[in-house]
């Protein structure tokens, strides 16, 4: 251990503290979103320690739990930006269908795979050409091009979906949701993209123009920031996320459905707000949207082992975001802004 000779014995005690506090001050949102996903674990064991002392439990919710996170880290980009994206569900849904045509056509899955991801990325274009070019309300747009895509999906598809377990046998089934000892693949995929999406946020210079075009986009231009192509970048962000979820979610189900995509809107957003993101533009974190994602995923699978019914679920998370966004407010500066 280095001692600083130079500094008093009083203030070589009382510095630690001090950074400490220091520390927990600059990131305030993800300690209390990570403190609130604590406590709420902790409710979830003392209520059924059978379910929660068992490591299956956790490899069960770890199958889908993905999904939210790789939504979520990329929509922090667009909200921080100053917009919102409601359309992201949807085109989960078309990068699905884009990939399930064509490996059913039997072209090779990585190329489907890519293609999946393309199709989410020209989602996001369009997104971003409307709302930063064309200067419409993000809101009223992605609302549209949500149905929009959904009804592009059930026109293609007549309603009907497609069984894909043929590729359950695949290397390429495995490489994305297979499982090594009790850990899904799809975790692994979605730590890589957190890892990704942490790094751009934090310490990447997009990351800095996504929080100065967000809390004031006058002065993000007079400082030669380009606010259109950062907010047009965001989007496609997400849009690329999406493409891949889309890919994730049919080879979990090993199928294909028309209505792929639909239930993750709202979690997704109730996991970004839960985990710090005030969603007044300029102010969000991609690491409390992971612990957000995470407390939105254990929510139903808590609420079942304690015995109540899938009916509380909804009320469960209108509680839990509420109660968040009280405990936000209290201990952030940044949602009394």
């Amino acid at each position: 251990m280095i001692i600083d000779q130079k500094a008093p014995p009083q203030e070589q005690l009382t510095r630690r503290p001090r950074r400490a506090m220091s520390l927990l001050s600059q990131y305030r949102e993800l300690a209390s979103a990570l403190a609130f996903f604590v406590l709420m674990m902790l409710a979830f064991t003392i209520a059924s320690p059978s379910v929660w002392l068992n490591s299956l439990s956790y490899t069960a919710v770890f199958i889908s739990l993905p999904i939210y996170i790789i939504l979520a880290v990329s929509l922090v980009f667009v909200v921080v930006s100053g917009e919102i994206d409601l359309s992201f569900a949807s085109v989960v849904g078309v990068a699905a269908l884009v990939f399930s045509e064509f490996v059913l056509a039997g072209w090779n899955p990585y190329l489907c795979l890519v293609l999946a991801i393309l199709a989410g990325g020209v989602a996001g274009i369009i997104n971003g050409i409307l709302v930063a070019y064309f200067g419409l309300s993000s809101l009223i747009v992605t609302l549209g091009m949500n149905f929009f895509w959904r009804g592009f999906i059930q026109i293609i598809t007549n309603g009907t979906g497609v069984p894909l377990a043929f590729l359950q046998p695949t290397s390429f089934h495995n490489v994305f949701v297979g499982q090594i000892g009790i850990i899904p693949v799809q975790m692994l995929w979605a730590a890589g993209f957190a890892t990704l999406g942490v790094v751009l946020f934090t310490y990447h210079k997009f990351g800095a123009y996504v929080r100065f075009v967000g809390d004031n986009p006058e002065s993000a231009r007079e400082m030669g920031i380009n606010v259109r192509l950062v907010k047009m970048a965001s989007f496609v962000f997400v849009g690329l996320a999406s493409g891949f979820v889309g890919v994730l979610a049919i080879l979990i189900n090993n199928n294909f459905y028309p209505t792929v995509g639909d239930g993750y809107l709202l979690i997704v957003l109730a996991a970004i707000f839960v985990g710090g993101t005030a969603g007044i533009g300029g102010v969000g974190t991609v690491a409390g949207a992971i612990v957000g994602a995470f407390t939105v995923g254990f929510i139903e699978s808590g609420i079942v082992a304690a015995g109540l019914t899938g009916y509380w679920t909804q009320f469960i998370y209108g509680v839990v975001i509420v109660l968040s966004l009280v405990t936000h407010r209290l201990y952030s500066p940044h949602y009394k802004k």
